[in-house]
């Protein structure tokens, strides 16, 4: 079996990376890099269509990124953006805040090994670190990573609330013809 195609930073060659800034380990110097990335329109505008967003006004992130161990980077930072989304009750158009704050460690891929008893299941008391491949993180896709887990799935404009049409009648529920037909059976059952 073939293994799949890699890009420069890892990452699998068909997936879509709309915003790439990578970075290598050997780029980092002893005392640490600052990074500050602000997205263009063009890249803003592929991130939305990646995020299924209606538009994507503002987006910007900022690192401290760390040697970490021997072969290792801490990446600690914060992405900041304004998200464009339709209200899910009122279909009106909103703007969101996403403010998320990020921790990681990378660590180079290790080998694993088959161990004698592939059923038992080891489970780490820390966070695994995220693979560092090829020597290179890619700090557009981990922000473009946060921006997504950031963005509220159920977007609701302030003070909206889903009120269920008022219909008085027991034809109007979803159950109608159940409790019709339980009403009419212990009507025959008393006959």
């Amino acid at each position: 079996m073939s293994r799949p195609k890699r890009d420069a930073i890892g990452g699998p060659a068909t997936i879509e990376r709309p915003w790439r800034v990578p970075l290598a380990q050997s780029a980092v110097p002893v005392c640490g890099l600052h990074i500050d990335l602000t997205a263009d329109e063009q890249v803003r505008s592929r991130l939305a269509r990646v995020a299924a967003v209606e538009s994507l006004p503002r987006l910007s992130a900022s690192f401290d990124v760390m040697l970490h161990g021997r072969n290792g980077l801490h990446v600690v930072g914060q992405l900041s953006a304004t998200v464009g989304q339709i209200c899910g009750i009122t279909l009106e158009p909103i703007e969101n805040e996403v403010d998320e704050a990020i921790d990681l460690v990378f660590q180079p891929q290790l080998i694993e090994r088959a161990t004698e008893n592939a059923s038992e299941v080891e489970i780490p008391l820390e966070d695994e670190p995220e693979p560092l491949v090829n020597g290179v993180i890619d700090l557009g896709a981990l922000a473009t990573e946060f921006l997504i887990l950031g963005i509220d799935p159920y977007p609701r404009k302030p003070g909206a609330a889903f009120e269920p049409p008022q219909d008085s009648s027991d034809q109007g529920h979803p159950f109608a013809a159940l409790a019709a037909l339980t009403k009419r059976r212990r009507r025959e059952g008393e006959s």
